[in-house]
């Protein structure tokens, strides 16, 4: 590793720090969405949703945060498509600069950025009647298990901002993502769905997330569901960063 890899990545983070705040209606943009729904579900279908919580924004949070992440991340696909598609990343190539800081400078703007965006809508939800008993420890794994999913998904979209041809396709990826949660248990318990669709919804990773993060939000014990989110978490982290790297390795070479 370069011996200045961590002041190259400082460097390419604060370069794309500047880049958000600068056009803060990306965090917004990013926010917007999911608290819509948020609003929709809440007081349009909660009613009529029997999702066995006294109060359905409780239920709902979860799943709403992860939807946030899925849309947010869509951004870092676009800047890293518009860094390649502009010569900046070949620039930064030609420069002293650890190659692979570039890639982690856009990744943990991905982290910084959607932290605040759940930071916004746990607000929101707040306002809206939202109420936890965690504790601070519960708080701080709920914080974590976020932080992963984020990062696994980031490197998902630095894949899609890497080889894309188009500034739609790096950022189509994300509408599959987006969706997921939909066919979780997020939104009503998966006890309520066709046998086919509950199978799929009980075995995807974001059933499982949301699981653990509404126990931990209710003080509740996790149970085996918190091993299955932290696996499936760790598992697209490692696979998305090897192929992210072999990309960005490969565009390297040839550049």
């Amino acid at each position: 590793m370069n011996e200045h890899f961590f002041s190259d990545m400082g460097m390419m983070l604060g370069r794309s720090m500047r880049h958000i705040l600068r056009s803060m209606d990306t965090i917004f943009t990013v926010c917007i969405t999911p608290i819509a729904m948020m609003l929709l579900f809440v007081y349009v279908f909660g009613g009529a949703i029997e999702s066995g919580a006294d109060n359905y924004v409780n239920y709902l949070l979860p799943g709403i945060l992860l939807i946030a992440v899925a849309s947010g991340i869509s951004y870092t696909a676009y800047r890293l498509f518009l860094d390649k598609q502009r010569g900046i990343i070949e620039r930064f190539h030609s420069m002293p600069v650890a190659r692979s800081s570039v890639l982690w400078g856009h990744v943990l703007t991905s982290v910084v950025s959607n932290v605040i965006s759940i930071a916004v809508i746990i607000l929101v939800a707040l306002i809206m009647g939202f109420r936890s008993s965690a504790g601070i420890l519960s708080w701080l794994a709920i914080a974590g298990i976020l932080v992963l999913f984020t990062l696994a998904l980031t490197w998902v979209a630095a894949i899609a901002g890497l080889s894309a041809k188009s500034m739609e396709g790096a950022t189509a990826f994300s509408y599959p993502l987006i969706f997921l949660p939909f066919i979780s248990s997020a939104f009503v318990p998966t006890e309520t769905m066709p046998s086919v669709v509950r199978a799929f919804a009980e075995n995807q990773p974001v059933t499982s997330i949301v699981e653990t993060i509404r126990a931990l939000l209710s003080s509740q014990p996790a149970g085996h569901d918190i091993w299955a989110a932290l696996a499936w978490c760790l598992g697209i982290l490692i696979a998305a960063y090897l192929f992210a790297v072999r990309v960005y390795k490969s565009q390297s070479s040839h550049s």
